[in-house]
């Protein structure tokens, strides 16, 4: 059995700052990192190193959307053609000259509340007569301009490819929004669309119902992961584990077993299924991208007692053949390969996480 640990995030984001990992105690970590053999590669974030590895082509963006409609759509829904974005609920707050965005890991919103709000921006354009007509809406959608699927995961399907770029959400979360806005020849189409959800949700009722609760405001969405469903979905594993819906999208668009994530590895093992697993532990992304310091030790500590400290026991006697830790951070990706075998180099002395960090 193999087991490749997907894990965005391993290290604090800043170089500076190496007190984060004062009297953090990691042996197991620490001992798989110094024994493994290492790779490095360029990569654009989280998505972007799934859908590699899954041969998913870039299109204009990573055609993140059509995946994880696969997993969202209901009954009978048709899918299969048309050009789709997400567009997904999130907060903004001025800070000074920025516009900062929050995303869905910050705040609820309700299946009631995303319906309504949908509504309620789906009647503005049709009653605008705009309905995206440019891009070729057939006649049934012409006044459902979007599909809240999910409370946090809505959708746009457009006929016709539209000419822009756009950013990860999972990417911007917690930066400046005007540094990320669409961008290609028809940039000003989708930043005036953008504008004018912002206005119509900026008095909505229920933002001010939701903000006298003290709850965040869902005053815009966010249009990213753009594409038509690739013809290619190919997985080098026989399982996947994740809570988060685009890996199992993956794993369900090539046939490939997937379940949640459990809590531990005593619980994971249960499985009792050979092959080669990927297992995405996505806790520490939102912490690091949020600045939450204590958080992000905190996940760390439980990932070194759940995960790495019982698989390296797993590694050392014999259950597991290998095990590859892939972390994503600051425009690349590293992977870290250990076997039994490595376990034996004495000479690769244990040292602290933050000696990993450049």
């Amino acid at each position: 059995m193999n087991i490749h640990l997907f894990v965005p995030n391993l290290f604090w984001p800043e170089a500076m700052s190496p007190e984060i990992y004062r009297d953090l105690s990691l042996p197991a970590i620490e001992t798989l990192l110094a024994k493994s053999l290492q790779s490095e590669n360029e990569s654009q974030g989280v998505e972007a190193w799934l859908c590699r590895t899954f041969s998913v082509e870039k299109q204009q963006d990573w055609p993140v959307a059509s995946i994880t409609l696969q997993a969202d759509k209901i009954g009978n829904m048709q899918v299969e053609n048309g050009y789709w974005l997400r567009a997904d609920p999130v907060h903004l707050r001025v800070e000074n000259d920025q516009v900062v965005l929050a995303d869905s890991r910050v705040f609820c919103i309700s299946p009631e509340e995303a319906s309504q709000f949908v509504n309620d921006i789906n009647m503005h354009f049709a009653e605008d007569d705009i309905h995206f007509s440019s891009y070729e809406f057939s006649e049934e959608r012409r006044n459902m301009v979007l599909l809240p699927l999910c409370s946090d995961r809505w959708y746009l399907c457009l006929a016709k490819t539209p000419i822009i770029h756009t950013h990860e959400l999972s990417e911007i979360t917690n930066k400046n929004i005007n540094n990320f806005l669409p961008f290609g020849a028809e940039n000003m189409f989708w930043r005036g669309v953008l504008n004018e959800i912002q206005m119509l949700l900026h008095e909505h009722p229920l933002n001010q119902a939701r903000e006298e609760r003290g709850e965040l405001a869902v005053n815009s969405i966010w249009f990213w992961g753009g594409g038509i469903m690739p013809k290619l979905v190919s997985s080098p594993y026989t399982h996947v584990w994740s809570n988060d819906v685009f890996p199992c999208a993956l794993a369900l668009a090539c046939g490939t077993d997937y379940a949640g994530l459990p809590t531990n590895v005593a619980t994971w093992q249960q499985s009792n299924t050979s092959g080669k697993h990927l297992v995405f532990l996505n806790s520490l992304h939102g912490k690091s991208q949020y600045g939450d310091a204590y958080g992000w030790r905190d996940s760390l500590k439980k990932m070194e007692v759940n995960w790495f400290l019982p698989l390296l026991g797993a590694l050392r006697n014999g259950s597991i053949n290998q095990i590859v830790v892939t972390t994503t951070d600051r425009g690349r990706a590293r992977s870290f390969f250990v076997t039994k075998s490595n376990l034996w180099k004495f000479w690769c002395v244990r040292k602290s996480l933050s000696t990993y960090v450049d």
